[in-house]
């Protein structure tokens, strides 16, 4: 399958020769400020390297708009805030999930695989893992003049470990290693420039605490994602991780012993630095953007106050979730949820639809995304993405207990 432009394209957001510039327009009649084309704000998302570490990888989170900081644990918990694991209740879970991706464009062989799972220490340490896995299926690479050169199998992912700890009797941290090696097109050549796998390391750390009530329980939890190195595909550019600030809240309601329903938002915002409109920003000497050039540490903080157009455009930066599940008899879940991106940092804008079901040692969850975005709706890349995880409980083959109701 030959899809070239669309690596190449990639390639270039991730090197940063493209700057996003060429719709955005200084207005020297509006004090000199940036504008589209069509006159209105300029779209001004935020570019990382590894964007598929963003992707939530599991159909139970899937199913409620992305949204699951707060939820309760599961053996999915590693991505969205592994804390949570200090209070799962069995002693070792599975979880594997596929994700067809990207079907809407017309593409059969890219797509999301995700295992993971948790190992319980005793009543209060938990050990997590997981392995991400993403393909851009099969791809012809091309020259300048659209000559086949060869073809090349792009894939990246991610290794991870965890430990969650409770520090109080409804209080938990987590903390996560990972490993993130991405191979976009190793050995080939854009522009002269050799174009290598990227390779680098991160951290998570989350914090997950409870709050029982007479027939409910309120959960908040806080998550700090993907602390580590950037990433470098040439000698010439590094490229920030898709570092992440996430903070989420649950209110799980039991009607009886048999119904049990939960609300949950999550808001999250990238710690990367925003792009500047004015090209002027670039360092005359490699053309590369200032905000790319800075440190991790000094991109983080900068983050919150570094957007062009200052305080409302980094309220625009938040992403929004907003799910609920539905259990009957710890059997069956009905879930739904939406997820909202400001148009001009992204445009995503969808609702997720989702089913559990539960037998004995074994569960099964299924999600599927419609996109709402109004400007999108017909060629939104992500609408009708499915994800399916199968759920294996071993604790369950020792002593007899349910499946969590997760």
């Amino acid at each position: 399958m030959q899809r070239t432009p669309l690596l190449i394209i990639t390639l270039l957001m991730l090197l940063g020769w493209q700057n996003g510039l060429s719709q955005c327009i200084e207005n020297p009649l509006n004090s000199g400020n940036y504008e589209s084309l069509g006159g209105g704000p300029c779209a001004n998302a935020i570019p990382t390297a590894v964007p598929f570490l963003r992707i939530t990888p599991d159909a139970r989170s899937g199913g409620m708009g992305d949204a699951g900081i707060a939820i309760s644990p599961d053996a999915n918990s590693m991505h969205l805030n592994s804390s949570k694991l200090a209070f799962v209740e069995n002693d070792f879970a599975l979880s594997a999930t596929y994700s067809p991706w990207l079907r809407s464009l017309g593409l059969q062989d890219v797509y999301l695989a995700y295992l993971s799972g948790y190992k319980k220490i005793d009543d209060l340490q938990a050990l997590g893992f997981s392995l991400r896995y993403f393909s851009l299926g099969d791809i012809q690479f091309t020259n300048e003049n659209g000559e086949p050169i060869g073809f090349g199998r792009p894939n990246e992912f991610e290794l991870a470990v965890g430990f969650a700890r409770k520090l109080g009797e409804n209080f938990s941290v987590g903390i996560n290693g990972k490993f993130i090696y991405s191979n976009l097109a190793a050995g080939q050549e854009v522009g002269g420039i050799e174009i290598n796998p990227g390779i680098a390391g991160a951290a998570d750390i989350g914090f997950y605490y409870g709050l029982p009530l007479e027939t409910s329980t309120l959960t908040f939890g806080l998550a700090l994602s993907n602390l580590g190195s950037k990433i470098s595909y040439t000698q010439e550019t590094n490229d920030f991780l898709p570092i992440n600030f996430g903070f989420g809240s649950a209110w799980e309601f039991f009607f009886d012993d048999y119904n049990s329903l939960t609300i949950t938002a999550d808001a999250n915002k990238l710690m990367v630095p925003t792009p500047q409109h004015n090209i002027k920003d670039e360092d005359p000497m490699n053309g590369i953007a200032d905000y790319r050039e800075k440190g991790v540490f000094n991109g983080i903080l900068n983050s919150w106050s570094d957007a062009p157009e200052g305080f409302s455009e980094e309220l625009k930066e938040f992403t929004y979730s907003l799910g609920a599940e539905y259990w009957y008899d710890k059997q069956f879940a009905l879930r739904a949820g939406y997820f909202h991106e400001n148009i001009l940092k992204g445009a995503r804008e969808y609702i997720t639809l989702g089913l559990g079901l539960k037998y004995n040692v074994f569960g099964i969850n299924m999600s599927y995304l419609i996109s709402t975005t109004p400007t999108l709706q017909s060629s939104n890349p992500l609408d009708k993405t499915l994800r399916f995880s199968l759920l294996f409980d071993f604790g369950t083959l020792s002593d007899g207990a349910d499946l969590p109701t997760n």
